[in-house]
């Protein structure tokens, strides 16, 4: 099979530079340090996670809106390249900003990290809309399987040394509160830093010819490309049931760590939990990029979201650590295949020239969606005390998905 050229690798690698943001911030140190933050405000465990859900509801909604936009304008060059730079540029520095937050500022916490989170969404926006520049059709299941593979070794590494940090605590190397701005810095910087090939070697190489007015032309483009999705019912059906599971899958990565502690377990399990899923993802996700090649891409998509719909269902019936880790290691499995595969068979159905408009459209699809998922789990966690009846009422959200994404694939075979 042929080599990946430069650009193929130094698109990859961008996932493997913002890999820190995902399990560092999202999952792994800000939930829990945002969560002993509320508790010495007053707020109970039950609040402060439902808080955590909203939080990641109103800055999914901000760059949701966004997103058709900002993807219609990117269509013409050299918008693309300059606005991925500006949305990461951001995500990188409210990163850093969480660093200057009081250990009571739960409020200014959450803030930041909604910024921060808007910065890491929307450069997303157009590095995925770069997988048409970078790749041939053929090759764009395994250069997205490969992203997302490298992706985790990026969030093992640094999440590792957080985790060293962690266990040698006792030893007074750092205390807790200095082990929190460790993670903050080495996020940020390991974001800069192996982000720069990117910067150099990934350049736009479809577009649409120069206009005068491209706030106008974009918007006009953005109401007729609804009609134009309408229309096309491969890409309607696929945009539809994509709402739905990914929301699902969205939800579990972000809630994941704030369930953990509801459930009791103690900072160094949690870790120990999700490095494991880390670890397990690196193959699994390259698995499924060799399931689609063998299999079809459907046919791999949808094997994922029904081993989703067992990981909500179990999540019901968790009594102790080894159930957590056991709903670890199977969202493990799943969680990089199902986004590889969704965004590979998304860039296959779409025109290479329109395609950041196109992936516009994806994202607001798949990050308006994650505004319902944590809310969902917010309300069910607040309104019956038990996270556990939280992350079982997503499976509705996956039932619903699989069933229309293989309604879909009677009208397209990707």
């Amino acid at each position: 099979m042929k080599k990946f050229s430069k650009a193929e690798w130094s698109w990859i690698f961008y996932d493997w530079a913002q890999g820190g943001f995902s399990i560092v911030i999202v999952t792994a140190i800000l939930p829990i340090y945002f969560k002993s933050v509320a508790h010495q405000a007053g707020l109970a465990n039950s609040t402060a996670t439902a808080y955590w859900g909203y939080a990641n509801s109103l800055s999914t909604l901000l760059i949701s809106l966004m997103a058709p936009l900002l993807g219609a304008l990117a269509d013409y060059r050299p918008n693309k390249k300059r606005m991925f730079v500006g949305f990461s540029v951001i995500g990188m520095l409210f990163t850093l900003l969480m660093n200057f937050t009081g250990t009571d500022q739960w409020f200014m916490l959450l803030v930041l990290y909604a910024l921060g989170s808007i910065g890491y969404a929307g450069a997303n926006i157009f590095y995925d809309g770069f997988l048409v520049d970078v790749a041939e059709p053929d090759r764009m299941d395994r250069v997205s399987s490969f992203g997302f593979g490298i992706g985790y070794i990026g969030m093992v590494i640094p999440f590792l040394i957080v985790m060293i940090l962690q266990l040698t605590s006792g030893f007074g190397m750092l205390d807790s509160l200095g082990i929190v701005h460790v993670g903050f810095w080495l996020t940020a910087i390991w974001w800069v830093v192996f982000s720069i090939p990117f910067y150099r070697n990934v350049h736009q190489v479809h577009s649409l010819p120069p206009v005068k007015h491209q706030w106008r032309e974009s918007w006009q483009r953005v109401i007729k490309t609804i009609g134009t999705i309408w229309q096309n019912k491969p890409i309607m059906w696929f945009l539809v049931a994509y709402f739905f599971y990914i929301d699902g899958v969205d939800t579990i990565f972000k809630v994941a760590t704030s369930f953990g502690v509801d459930l009791g377990l103690t900072t160094t399990q949690l870790m120990l939990m999700l490095l494991m899923v880390q670890l397990v993802a690196i193959p699994c996700t390259l698995g499924y990029s060799w399931l689609a090649h063998r299999f079809g891409t459907n046919r791999a998509i949808l094997l994922a979201i029904s081993v989703y719909i067992v990981i909500a269902i179990y999540g019901l019936m968790m009594h102790s650590v080894t159930d957590f880790f056991i709903l670890g290691f199977l969202v493990g499995t799943s969680q990089g295949g199902i986004q590889a595969l969704s965004r590979s068979y998304f860039a296959k159905l779409v025109p290479a020239e329109a395609a950041n408009e196109y992936f516009g459209f994806y994202n607001i699809f798949g990050r308006f969606s994650a505004i319902f998922g944590p809310l969902l789990f917010g309300i069910v966690t607040q309104v019956f005390h038990n996270s556990q009846l939280g992350i079982a009422s997503l499976a509705i959200l996956f039932i619903i998905g699989g069933g229309l994404f293989l309604h879909g694939t009677f009208k397209v075979r990707a």
